[in-house]
């Protein structure tokens, strides 16, 4: 009976896939995504992709695929053409993986996509002009690939784009001046690749324009002075042909340099008139319109072709002569890059050639009026300049963390996934990625929790960087000092044969002394400091560095985040016993119940242990030997013992009132 019964499975699979046209889309997708099957594994017939079946796939509420994000998983397959069934996906992330071959021309069938990540990986052949019927496309990354031919004209119609990467790339032909007729063009990066001709002018108009990067590639003419005004955003280093009139490293352009300045072929003088040369007849019969008297005699007729012959042969010895120059000058031409990453790509033993270089001049890209708490004019703009300093760009946080890889998490929850990263100047950070939707949704709210974040300073607080929204993300980054020890949990409930994690008496007394310093420092008013209720004090929330200093992490992220989202993270608090009694029915946090938290882990630390049950009547009896951790081998001050037994005891009071402040805990347990 049993290949009758498996018979019938795949039956049902088969009829199953089949019926949702969706679904067999997304095991097409899999098949060529992941030929092997290392990777995709979750991706399975009888999954759900809307109900967390499918890694990296979101829906959206009509119960669509609406996300891919599979950035980072070691994929090394292809695109496969079936992508086009997705049509309600607004985010395709493929960057960071090693893909072969080309882009399917399919993919423009995505017409709801605003996001399109293929950048850094192993792709091929042209960029299909279809993509220019993409309308809601808004950030296109095909750099770091190996893709050939010219740009296509057509991308000049994504009336909504705001980024375009297309650096690193083995790209010919002209830079299309209908590049210039993007409104909501932000960045424009076309460096490093084979690109010919000059600079349209079009492009320094561009009212949005903030970044415009054309090194390494072998442009002439003369530079349009309206790029003046991006600054240090306009890079055009080795491109030797270059000329112009205010920017320093440009010599002044000859009357060679100015024969056809902005206008290369093969985008003509009809380019910027919007007419594209694949508009242009091939050939024409003139004697058609040739009526009566308009019409020339037989005689003029000949020497007006002759005429053309002489200027078309011409033309053609001047390119065929202007590409020799180009070709000789590309040999000679060193091309050296301190963002271009090799065919090996970015491995984790190999970051600091990378990331140790300066910082991108473009600042948050990704902002946008949808979700953007510093914008110019917004409500919340009068602290535009207190959190200025603080602000990363979607770039610099995407690199750090090499582009999200599985490879560098060091956590995830329901609403916020950490990362290990390297910033380019080699320090080393932890990245907290919070879904948009669990962020408070006023922005003058959400402005004056980052505020508060970016003031909060103290050698026992883990220490913010800064931070990063991305509208296209649907997510905000926050870039914390990493700390290498990790948290406090990993050094309770360890066993014997784990002597690393068993720490002694006075490492002990240290952190617990650390983690009063810095809920004190919380809880005190000061100048540019308002008094602060951390909310959720926990072992996890206590990281150790190499000196074996406590650092509280999440200080202050309650003020960034959704009161549903804060109300659920008191589920592990209240299980844990870290939540306060009165909590239960005042349904408020005080200074008073951050002090009943840090009292539940004074006896954690002390016994060495998670489960901390019942020791309230341990300590009543005074009998030490049984709360103080078995593993120190009675190696401890047991008058120091009974003193911070007795501080723990009175912390964790039933009644609030009972319990000191945190400042009177310090003078307790003194200031050493």
């Amino acid at each position: 009976m049993a290949f009758p019964l498996l018979t019938l499975s795949l039956l049902f699979f088969f009829h199953l896939v089949q019926g949702n046209p969706e679904l067999r889309a997304l095991m097409e997708l899999k098949s060529s995504l992941d030929p092997d099957g290392h990777y995709l594994s979750s991706w399975t017939p009888g999954g759900d992709p809307c109900r967390g079946h499918f890694e990296g796939v979101a829906c959206n509420e009509h119960g669509k695929v609406a996300n891919i994000s599979l950035q980072g998983k070691g994929l090394s397959g292809s695109i496969s053409p079936a992508v086009k069934e997705l049509r309600c996906l607004s985010g395709l992330y493929l960057h960071y993986n090693a893909l072969r071959g080309e882009i399917p021309k399919e993919i423009a069938n995505l017409t709801e996509l605003t996001d399109l990540y293929l950048n850094v990986n192993n792709l091929t052949g042209g960029i299909p002009s279809e993509i220019g019927n993409m309308a809601s496309l808004q950030v296109l990354q095909l750099c770091y690939n190996r893709l050939t031919g010219s740009i296509p004209t057509q991308l000049g119609i994504l009336s909504k784009l705001s980024v375009l990467a297309l650096q690193s790339n083995q790209l010919t032909g002209a830079i299309p001046a209908s590049l210039g007729d993007l409104p909501e063009l932000v960045r424009l990066d076309l460096s490093f690749n084979k690109l010919f001709g000059s600079i349209p002018r079009k492009l320094a108009l561009l009212p949005q324009l903030l970044v415009l990067d054309v090194r390494n590639n072998s442009l002439s003419g003369d530079v349009p002075t309206d790029l003046q005004r991006l600054s240090k955003g306009f890079q055009f280093a080795n491109n030797k042909g270059l000329c112009g009139i205010g920017f320093s490293s440009l010599q002044t352009c000859t009357s060679a340099d100015l024969l056809n300045p902005n206008r290369p072929e093969p985008y003509g003088p009809n380019a910027s008139a919007g007419l594209l040369p694949r508009e242009i007849p091939q050939s024409a019969d003139l004697s058609r319109n040739c009526k009566g008297s308009r019409c020339s005699n037989g005689s003029k007729s000949s020497a007006i072709v002759v005429i053309i012959v002489v200027i078309v042969v011409s033309i053609g010895g001047l390119i065929s002569g202007l590409l020799v120059f180009v070709w000789y000058r590309r040999r000679k031409q060193k091309i050296g890059s301190a963002l271009e990453l090799s065919d090996s790509r970015l491995s984790t033993d190999q970051p600091k050639e990378v990331f140790r270089k300066s910082a991108s001049p473009l600042i948050n890209l990704d902002y946008s009026n949808g979700w953007d708490p510093l914008a110019e004019g917004g409500s919340s703009n009068e602290f535009s300049q207190e959190v200025q300093s603080f602000r990363f760009n979607l770039e610099e946080v995407e690199c750090a963390t090499q582009y999200f890889s599985e490879v560098n998490l060091l956590g995830k929850s329901n609403f916020v996934s950490t990362y290990k990263g390297m910033l380019r100047d080699g320090s080393l950070v932890a990245v907290k990625s919070i879904t948009k939707t669990s962020c408070k949704t006023e922005e003058a709210e959400f402005l004056k929790g980052l505020k508060a974040l970016t003031v909060l300073r103290h050698e026992n607080l883990v220490g913010l960087k800064g931070f990063c929204c991305s509208r296209g993300r649907g997510e905000c980054f926050l870039l914390y000092d990493f700390v290498s020890n990790g948290s406090l949990s990993n050094y309770l409930d360890a066993k014997d044969d784990e002597k690393e994690k068993i720490l002694d008496w006075s490492t002990r007394v240290s952190i617990i002394k650390g983690i009063a310093k810095g809920i004190e420092y919380l809880h005190s008013s000061r100048v540019n400091k308002p008094a602060l209720v951390h909310q959720s004090i926990s072992a996890d929330k206590i990281l150790i560095d190499q000196a074996f200093v406590p650092k509280l992490s999440a200080a202050g992220l309650h003020k960034l985040l959704a009161d549903d989202v804060v109300f659920s993270t008191l589920k592990a608090s209240a299980a844990m016993g870290y939540l306060a009694p009165e909590y239960t029915t005042t349904g408020r946090f005080t200074e008073k119940s951050d002090v009943y938290s840090f009292g539940v882990i004074m006896f954690q630390i002390l016994t060495g242990k998670t489960k901390v049950t019942h020791l309230r009547l341990t300590v009543d009896s005074g009998q030490l030997d049984d709360l103080i951790d078995k593993k120190l081998s009675k190696c401890f001050s047991i008058a120091e013992a009974a003193k911070l037994a007795g501080i723990a005891l009175v912390c964790t009071s039933e009644i609030p009132g009972q319990r000191p402040t945190m400042e009177a805990v310090l003078q307790e347990l003194g200031s050493n």
